[in-house]
């Protein structure tokens, strides 16, 4: 009688645990087809009023100047012999100081880190990288190429060819899914995690869930699971929903002084209006679920939290909760009136706050390989 009720329970869990993940999935293409509708009604309504403009955007051809300015340090590629991919970054700083490696976010590529370059190239070996499927790194075509495992993989793969087998990780957006998860993996190689605007992976998708209102923010993430089609929406308009996305009031980057300046924004038109520029970005995105659920979760690392408190996609209670899975010392700040887009929003804050968090527990002069 025991062993028949055992297995009774045994099944109910099974049934119970399908029944979610059917549901979960059930979740996740509604409100794929509902997100593309509205974007199909936009779309519409844009070719009637304006049909030559909307259906009209430029290659650019010569990369703007601030990208090849010195003061933001050298260009430089890797290959990395196991998945025979080309990496380019920007480097700067002395060559056998701790390494300070940034991982950028979506739609961004190296460009993003110019401030934080110049300021902790004194100091360390810092290193920009274009993501895989980013800026001037290799694309591989189809999505299976983007799964998060490669993603945390190539972070590894750099540190290693770059003559390190530690580093100070910093990473925004999906270059901070990045940087938890190889903290996740590889603690041993992570000095210290500094994360702006991202939360623990975990407690992204239990609270996603949980909220409606966060769901909604996170909508997007369903319309990019269609193939081709949300790169079609990126380009119409002269690519005008990445402009939207930094200048807006909604979303953009707020605080004067520290906007895109015209020829920050056609660095960004310059990358991402290249042919086949926004899949390999987009397949991030595709590939979103299949690391659900996480076998690992605790981060063993000293981690830095930097959240801007105008976040139009992320909510900030999920800062908060990212604490639980910390099982070192865990500094969260909130900035005010900061955007999503950190680090070039507040530069002077978002510095100051890495370097007090760095030189917590040991010398500014004296950083650990």
């Amino acid at each position: 009688m025991a062993r028949l009720l055992r297995n009774l329970l045994l099944f109910i869990v099974r049934v119970t645990l399908k029944i979610r993940v059917l549901g979960f999935w059930a979740l996740v293409y509604s409100y794929c087809a509902f997100y593309t509708c509205i974007v199909l009604l936009k779309l519409l309504c844009s070719i009637i009023r304006r049909p030559l403009k909307t259906l009209q955007w430029v290659i650019r051809e010569n990369p703007p100047a601030c990208l090849n300015d010195t003061s933001l340090g050298t260009h430089c590629y890797v290959r990395i012999k196991e998945s025979g991919l080309r990496f380019h970054y920007v480097a700067a700083g002395e060559r056998g100081k701790p390494l300070m490696l940034f991982l950028h976010g979506f739609p961004e590529f190296w460009f993003s880190w110019r401030h934080q370059l110049r300021e902790f190239k004194s100091e360390f070996r810092v290193v920009a990288v274009d993501m895989r499927g980013y800026g001037e790194s290799d694309i591989p075509a189809g999505r299976e190429h983007y799964r998060l495992e490669y993603l945390v993989t190539d972070v590894k793969d750099i540190v290693e060819y770059l003559g390190y087998n530690r580093c100070y990780l910093v990473g925004h957006d999906w270059g901070g899914m990045i940087a938890w998860l190889f903290a996740i993996h590889y603690p041993e190689m992570v000095n210290k995690l500094i994360v702006l605007n991202c939360p623990h992976p975990t407690v992204f998708t239990d609270y996603a869930l949980r909220h409606p209102s966060q769901l909604m923010k996170s909508s997007y993430f369903f319309f990019f699971q269609l193939p081709r089609f949300p790169e079609f929406m990126f380009t119409i308009n002269d690519f005008k929903a990445i402009k939207y996305l930094f200048t807006s009031q909604t979303t953009g980057i707020g605080r004067k002084g520290c906007r895109l300046t015209s020829e920050d924004m056609e660095a960004y038109m310059f990358v991402f209006s290249q042919p086949g520029a926004l899949t390999g970005p987009l397949n991030y995105y595709r590939n979103a679920f299949s690391f659900l659920p996480l076998k690992q979760q605790e981060v063993k690392s000293p981690v830095l939290l930097l959240w801007g408190e105008r976040d139009a996609f992320l909510e900030q209670e999920m800062a908060e909760i990212s604490r639980l899975y910390i099982k070192n010392h865990f500094r969260l700040n909130i900035i005010s009136g900061a955007s999503h887009w950190l680090q070039q929003d507040q530069p002077d804050i978002v510095n100051t706050l890495i370097w007090t968090f760095l030189k917590e527990g040991e010398s500014r002069k004296n950083y650990r390989n």
